[in-house]
């Protein structure tokens, strides 16, 4: 009988392990989970999720017996890309097998995951043609309601708040990065006051500024801050894909480890998100 090669049957140099796990179960505070519209998973940088949506035209009143006028909603669509965030970690055999070793690794390599998707997430560069990937952050897309410096006071931020909803969103999230968020909580009431416009915040459960969920977040850019509707962001999401190799390094003895996850997002309605920035607050604080 002819012999065929199979995974069954062959050493496990060729048929090494690959464990996946769903990103949201492992990694849920990941920003791209949080603050936008999850639509699907796609695998290799070559292909890309095609995303539907619909511009909505106006509804009207029609007086009795009379003909009823067509609609002509706008049939658009949105692609996105996805760019694979990965890491190698190479260790000794006998460091790997270290009780506690295997298990601080994994929680190091989910971290790193997160920080450099979150990064990308709010302000990756577009992807200059003919590259697609990595995706543009939701912070460089074009269009966005531009609001100005929020300072002393929250007019300003509620200004952009206000404008986003004319324009359909209902915001979900507010993000700013910890210097801008301090810099916020520094606002007085009174020029006389030392009590803070926006709270103490010591009894926060969830923080809320201005009634909406607020994200601070160190992948934000110092000093910026962004409203934004999830509903208005899609994305595409895959498992975080772990394997682990005793025979890549096998003259030396060590013990690689990689960890990869595809991801990508673009954004729908750029009119439904603002950005601001906050006074005090440079970009090299």
């Amino acid at each position: 009988m002819a012999f065929t090669a199979k995974t069954t049957n062959s050493a496990f140099p060729w048929r090494p392990d690959v464990s996946t796990f769903h990103a949201a179960d492992i990694i849920p505070e990941a920003l791209i989970l949080q603050c936008s519209t999850v639509s699907g998973v796609i695998d290799g940088d070559a292909p890309s999720l095609r995303v539907a949506y619909i511009d909505d035209d106006e509804a009207v009143f029609v007086a009795e017996g009379s003909e009823i006028p067509e609609a002509e909603p706008s049939l658009n669509e949105v692609q996105v890309f996805t760019g694979a965030v990965s890491q190698l970690i190479r260790v000794s055999r006998s460091q790997y097998y270290q009780a506690g070793t295997a298990e601080q690794l994994a929680q190091s390599v989910g971290r790193a995951l997160v920080k450099k998707a979150d990064k990308a997430f709010l302000a990756q560069a577009a992807p200059v043609s003919p590259a697609t990937n990595p995706a543009a952050g939701v912070l460089n897309a074009s269009n966005l309601v531009g609001g100005g410096t929020v300072s002393g006071d929250l007019d300003e931020l509620i200004d952009i708040v206000a404008e986003v909803q004319a324009n359909g969103a209902q915001p979900s999230h507010i993000v700013l990065d910890p210097l801008g968020w301090a810099a916020l909580r520094q606002f007085k009431t009174a020029s006389d006051s030392n009590v803070s416009l926006v709270g103490a915040g010591t009894n926060d459960a969830v923080p809320m500024l201005l009634g909406i969920p607020l994200v601070v977040t160190p992948a934000m850019p110092a000093g910026q801050g962004l409203v934004l509707d999830s509903r208005a962001v899609v994305s595409a999401v895959g498992p975080v894909e772990v394997e682990t190799s005793e025979h890549r390094y096998f003259e030396y003895r060590d013990v690689g480890l990689v960890a990869q996850w595809r991801i990508g997002q673009a954004v729908v309605r750029p009119d439904r998100l603002g950005t601001f920035t906050v006074a005090g607050v440079s970009s090299g604080s």
